[in-house]
């Protein structure tokens, strides 16, 4: 293991790049060098990094000459371009986008639920969706122990899933509707503001969205089980950070709330809200900004011998992003 590593941002000055910067700083990752890498738009916009101005470059073939590490949130389109690049210069890639997720040769990677995975890297590792890793730290410890059969899934998104312009338009539509003005619609197929959206990326052929069906593969994928049911609904709400779930699954055997509890108060990343007496669950302002998945409202299933039933709320920048990819290299370089 090196003392420090020279290290590579592709899409540094979007949501993820920055909160990726922010949070290598914050774990104190041994950087030898930090190369920030964007569009020819961004290209000598000046960046602070642990006290140090960094100029960010523009993005081409011959950006990754001795960095050894990448973490790119560039778009699934420019990791397609370029992570080839990178890794021919002899750099892993840890790519958040979906470019690479569901290709063979190429680990999907939780840290708190498949860390071995990793070694099985051949230059790319991929970050999984933002809504699965969160469903996959709370549900990992309970698989590992009673077999999920089916996952029913309906996922509450935040808007800074899709952006900084999507941040904005949320921001500017409040305004509109508290001046009772019309709303600018641009970035969503409807008005945010006040309202819900049950469409996330595209329509497929079998009714299923785009979103969805990733928390379909990806669950199986990451669990290591082609035989796991996964029924997702994923809808868009008008909160601005931390993606909320709510979750039930069927075991193989039955699992007790007690059982439930027990496992996930020891399980890396958790953190258990759940005292309904005195209203005490998780919600997106309270994970909003921190690192670990909350999990709470935790009740057996009463239309299920079987079923257990969750509230999951994580910071999708963060956990499901940003942190769980410098996770990702954390465990690389150990």
């Amino acid at each position: 293991m090196a003392d420090s590593y020279n290290v590579a941002i592709m899409g540094a000055t979007g949501a993820v790049g920055s909160c990726i910067l922010d949070i290598l700083a914050e774990r104190d990752f041994p950087i030898k060098s930090l190369k920030l890498l964007a569009s020819s738009r961004s290209a000598g916009k000046k960046i602070m990094f642990k006290g140090e101005e960094l100029t960010v470059e523009e993005l081409t073939h011959d950006s990754f000459k001795g960095v050894e590490i990448v973490l790119s949130s560039a778009g699934a389109g420019r990791s397609a371009e370029f992570a080839p690049s990178a890794v021919k210069a002899g750099a892993v890639v840890i790519d958040n986008t979906s470019q690479f997720r569901m290709d063979e040769d190429v680990p999907l990677v939780v840290p708190e639920v498949n860390p071995a995975d990793i070694k099985k890297h051949k230059g790319i590792i991929a970050n999984p969706n933002c809504s699965t890793i969160q469903m996959m730290v709370a549900l990992a410890p309970i698989h590992a122990r009673a077999g999920i059969k089916r996952i029913i899934v309906s996922t509450y998104q935040a808007v800074s899933g899709a952006g900084a312009t999507a941040i904005q338009e949320l921001k500017d539509q409040l305004k509109a509707v508290g001046d009772d003005k019309p709303c600018t619609v641009e970035k969503f197929p409807y008005q945010i503001a006040c309202n819900l959206i049950p469409h996330i990326d595209v329509f497929l052929d079998n009714g299923y969205t785009k979103e969805e069906m990733k928390m379909v593969h990806e669950t199986r994928k990451i669990l290591g089980d082609d035989s796991i049911k996964v029924n997702p609904t994923c809808v868009r709400v008008p909160v601005f950070g931390a993606h909320s779930e709510a979750i039930t699954i069927e075991t193989e055997r039955k699992v007790t709330v007690a059982e439930a509890r027990e496992w996930l108060s020891t399980a890396a990343g958790v953190v258990i809200v759940d005292d309904v007496a005195n209203n005490q669950y998780p919600m997106p302002l309270m994970a909003e900004g921190k690192d670990d998945t909350f999990v709470g409202r935790i009740r057996e299933d009463e239309s299920s011998e079987n079923g257990l039933s969750m509230w999951v709320v994580s910071d999708n920048l963060r956990k499901g992003a940003a942190l769980n990819a410098v996770q990702i290299a954390e465990e690389l370089i150990k």
